[in-house]
């Protein structure tokens, strides 16, 4: 069973999570095969409120979750204050050396970069915190015009609807190029922005 973990906090970015969550999630209900299980973890319990003011409940907290093969990070203004929250980071520090491939989308780079994940590495975040993430960390290789960067065990993705492009790219890691496509074309992502 692969458990992948979206971690859930206040002021996330609705789509910076949900993304991710749709195509994950319909990959592991559609191809149970597959052995995907997909879940929302928090700090602590109780509601939730994202940034655009939608309320939700994680499915665990940190303490009761499983050990994670995958951890998504969204972004959001909830990840300012993280920045300088020692339990947040040593939670991303100690997820991260288990094995854990930490995935973020958005500003959750920074909180990653914080937490020294991102040194030596090359990142990418949403393009009106590029400059931000430049000075956190150590030699963090800023690529502002990647959707997303895979480093192996941390992939980060730029702003908001990147995060759906980077969740295709770890179906493809996970499983194959073919199964990503099924998921891709199941949730009938084809981004053709009509403006």
């Amino acid at each position: 069973m692969t458990r992948i973990g979206i971690a859930l906090f206040d002021g996330a970015e609705e789509l910076d999570w949900a993304g991710p969550w749709e195509v994950l999630a319909a990959w592991a209900a559609q191809w149970p095969e597959d052995g995907v299980e997909v879940f929302t973890l928090a700090r602590d319990e109780g509601p939730i409120e994202c940034a655009k003011g939608l309320r939700v409940l994680a499915d665990h907290t940190w303490a009761a979750a499983l050990p994670l093969d995958v951890l998504v990070y969204p972004g959001g203004r909830g990840t300012r204050p993280q920045l300088e929250d020692a339990t947040v980071l040593e939670w991303i520090r100690e997820t991260a050396r288990n094995g854990t491939v930490m995935t973020s989308v958005c500003t959750g780079s920074l909180v990653y970069a914080q937490a020294g994940l991102l040194d030596g590495r090359p990142a990418t975040t949403h393009w009106g915190s590029l400059d931000l993430l430049g000075t956190l960390g150590r030699e963090i290789e800023v690529r502002p015009d990647d959707r997303f960067v895979d480093t192996g065990d941390v992939i980060t993705a730029a702003g908001v609807s990147a995060g759906i492009d980077m969740a295709l790219h770890l179906v493809r890691r996970l499983h194959s190029e073919a199964r990503a496509r099924d998921v891709r074309r199941y949730i009938q992502y084809d981004p053709e922005p009509p403006v």
